[in-house]
């Protein structure tokens, strides 16, 4: 998958500084005036996650899981926190907050929204784990990884590789290789397919 060197989102002033911001800037808000770093560290501007504008669409949740361009991800489990599902390898009926994706070990595992790594996170159930914040209130949770390339605080493109498929954990021994990804609104996981749209 192409990486975009393209710089979106500069006016030709900032362009011409050699500025970099780290997303578009939000339509309706004013453009910066003054290009000079504020002398005072209480008036320096941070990066934010930017502002979720569109809808994570399912092409884009069954891509997140790519190997040369080829698409694998089969959804091997749904999210479900209304009714208990049942886990193979646990043998036992839980709840269940992500989506958990087929993969094979080594398919690269591609972000499926900007925003900014909120953090990184190995447990033993969903092994390192990347958190993107997206804005809003909303985080994407890509778990069972190996190999990030991505560190916390980096900001983060829409299909920006964010690792790739490990062994999976004991909890997921017989399901197989997979990503664990997981949507939160405000902390609470919610169901990505009720975000999704119905074109790309």
């Amino acid at each position: 998958m192409k990486v975009t060197v393209t710089e979106p989102g500069k006016t030709e002033q900032q362009r011409a500084l050699g500025q970099q911001i780290p997303g578009q800037q939000i339509p309706g808000q004013p453009e910066l005036q003054d290009q000079k770093e504020p002398e005072h560290p209480d008036h320096q501007v941070r990066p934010e996650p930017r502002q979720r504008q569109e809808k994570v669409t399912i092409s884009t949740l069954r891509k997140t899981v790519t190997s040369c361009g080829r698409v694998n991800g089969a959804v091997i489990m749904s999210y479900s926190m209304d009714k208990t599902v049942y886990f193979q390898t646990l043998d036992q009926y839980k709840y269940n907050p992500a989506v958990i994706i087929e993969g094979a070990e080594g398919d690269q595992v591609l972000c499926g929204a900007p925003g900014i790594v909120k953090s990184i996170d190995v447990s033993a159930q969903t092994g390192t784990t990347v958190n993107v914040d997206i804005g809003n209130g909303y985080e994407l949770l890509y778990g069972q990884l190996k190999e990030v390339p991505v560190k916390v605080g980096d900001y983060v493109e829409a299909k920006s590789v964010l690792g790739y498929v490990s062994q999976p954990t004991k909890y997921y021994s017989k399901e197989g290789c997979n990503v664990y990804f997981e949507m939160r609104k405000d902390g609470q996981p919610v169901n990505p397919v009720e975000y999704t749209a119905d074109q790309d």
